[in-house]
C-alpha cells in the first residue's frame, strides 16, 4: 500500500512539474509576445542608429536598419522614383563616394503604433560638398517601420525631396 501511495505521489509531482513547465512556457511566450510589440522608444532608437550610421558613412549599419523588403518612393518637382533596398544602398554609396563633408540629421514625430509596426513623419536634413559647392537636401517622409530581431527597421517610405 505504501508503495502505491509513493507512485501516486510521484505521478502527482510529475503532473505538477508538467503544469509548472507549461505555466513557465506560457509566461515566456507572453513575454516574447510583449517584446514583439513596436514602441516609441524603438522608433527613436531607429532614428539615433540611422543618424549614427549615415554620419559614419557605414553602409553595413544602414543596411541593418532597412528591411530586405523595403520600398522607398521619392518625389521631387513632379518626378518620382521607387527604390528597393539594394538600389537605395547603391544610391547612398554613390552619394558618399562623390562628395565630402557629408552630414545627416533626422527628426521623427507623429508616431502611430499598431502591433509590430509604426508609422511616423520623418524629416531628414542632409548636406555635403560637391565640386566645391555646398548642397543641402531636406526630405519629408511618411515611413512605416517594422520589427526585425527586436529592432525597428524601415519597411516603406513615401518621400518628398527639396534641394536647398
Amino acid at each position: 500500500m505504501k508503495r502505491l501511495w509513493g507512485k501516486g505521489l510521484l505521478a502527482l509531482l510529475m503532473k505538477s512539474a508538467s503544469v509548472t513547465a507549461i505555466m513557465a512556457a506560457a509566461s515566456t511566450m507572453a513575454i516574447s509576445a510583449q517584446a514583439a510589440t513596436m514602441t516609441e522608444a524603438l522608433v527613436q532608437n531607429y532614428a539615433t542608429a540611422m543618424k549614427s550610421a549615415a554620419n559614419s558613412q557605414s553602409i553595413n549599419q544602414v543596411a541593418r536598419l532597412v528591411s530586405d523588403d523595403a520600398l522607398i518612393s521619392m518625389s521631387r518637382k513632379g518626378k518620382s522614383t521607387s527604390l528597393d533596398k539594394d538600389a537605395y544602398l547603391k544610391l547612398l554609396q554613390n552619394s558618399w563616394s562623390n562628395t565630402s563633408n557629408y552630414r545627416y540629421d533626422i527628426n521623427v514625430d507623429n508616431i502611430v503604433i499598431t502591433g509590430e509596426q509604426a508609422k511616423a513623419n520623418v524629416t531628414t536634413n542632409e548636406s555635403w560638398v560637391k565640386d566645391g559647392q555646398k548642397v543641402s537636401f531636406v526630405t519629408t517622409s511618411r515611413v512605416t517601420l517594422t520589427l526585425s530581431t527586436g529592432n525597428a527597421v524601415l519597411l516603406r517610405a513615401v518621400s518628398q525631396v527639396a534641394i536647398n
